[in-house]
């Protein structure tokens, strides 16, 4: 059984109100170890940003346990090896690796063009103490939420284990969203019940990860079913952001531009517990860690007028007691 198990926190969240500037970087870390609740910090830094991420690691004792980027098939691999090396410095054990949609070449990425990229990522990454762990996300290959056990499937049948960070807002606020389900081309396997996104259902697609043990990182940033579009922010052509990001702990009022439900949360919170349940039970005590992930980008809390900080904070508190709970269970 399971018995260690970190949280984190995403260092772009590492701040309060979007209209509020960033922290520098030792104040981020200061914030995080007076907070009392983190193990770590998860962050790929720029490069004019390496030796303050360094000189702060050591001067909180806070670590890099993880990092990760976003990569284009065709363009970016020396980018990827160059960030594997960078987490190898930084003392890192895991890079989230996001792959975008389309080729450098313009066309969409194929499964077998996935799959090759992880067996070349993982190879670099292991000899250097690395994991890489591709996520479920939007706007990636993988917001087709079908395509992941194919990869997965393809790596395993080369004899390699398949590392994945499950980032299940991405799931959670596509339930009862069909103008989302149309992204990605899921909904007529939603509605026809070929791919169940409900973690409160058998077969859902969370837990068939989950159980599969390909989940070694996790990012944790809280949705709702059919989530608020963020109409606090809106890009060049008016649009507001998708919604993937609805506050863990109730706001204050005037802080949220919708209305918010504590009952609303269940299903986010579900997976959480899915993967907490597996992890105390599994012997290779796969999953690493989990880090907050509460941003204020356009999707997400861009524009926001509660504390992103404070809600990470919240989320942590939270899990911890659930992960207390499945380990006395």
């Amino acid at each position: 059984m399971a018995s260690e198990l970190l949280f984190g926190i995403q260092t772009n969240g590492i701040k309060h109100r979007h209209k509020d500037p960033m922290p520098d970087i030792d104040t981020r870390f200061r914030m995080v170890r007076q907070a009392g609740v983190f193990d770590y910090v998860d962050k790929t830094p720029a490069p004019d940003e390496v030796e303050q991420f360094l000189k702060a690691r050591d001067k909180y004792g806070l670590p890099v346990r993880a990092g990760g980027w976003f990569y284009t098939l065709g363009r970016d691999e020396a980018l990827l090896r160059h960030n594997l090396d960078l987490a190898q410095r930084l003392g890192s054990i895991a890079h989230n690796v996001q792959i975008m949609t389309r080729h450098a070449a313009g066309h969409g990425i194929t499964d077998g063009q996935v799959s090759d990229a992880y067996l070349a990522a993982y190879d670099y990454g292991q000899a250097r103490g690395v994991t890489p762990c591709f996520e479920v996300h939007v706007n990636m290959w993988s917001e087709d939420f079908r395509r992941v056990s194919r990869v997965a499937g393809a790596v395993e049948a080369k004899g390699v284990p398949f590392h994945m960070t499950l980032d299940h807002s991405h799931v959670i606020f596509k339930i009862d969203n069909p103008a989302e389900q149309e992204i990605g081309d899921i909904r007529g396997d939603v509605e026809a019940g070929r791919l169940v996104l409900d973690p409160f259902k058998p077969g859902n697609v969370c837990a068939e990860w989950i159980a599969a043990g390909w989940v070694r990182h996790c990012h944790a940033r809280a949705a709702v079913p059919n989530n608020p579009k963020n109409a606090a922010a809106t890009d060049e052509q008016g649009c507001a952001g998708r919604g993937i990001q609805y506050p863990f702990k109730q706001p204050l009022p005037g802080e949220y531009h919708a209305p918010w439900r504590a009952e609303a949360l269940e299903p986010w919170k579900e997976v959480v517990r899915q993967l907490l349940r597996h992890h105390a039970g599994d012997p290779k005590g796969q999953l690493g860690q989990i880090s907050t992930e509460f941003i204020p980008n356009l999707d997400y809390g861009q524009g926001c007028k509660y504390s992103l900080f404070e809600q990470a904070i919240a989320c942590v508190e939270w899990m911890r007691a659930e992960w207390d709970k499945v380990r006395a269970g």
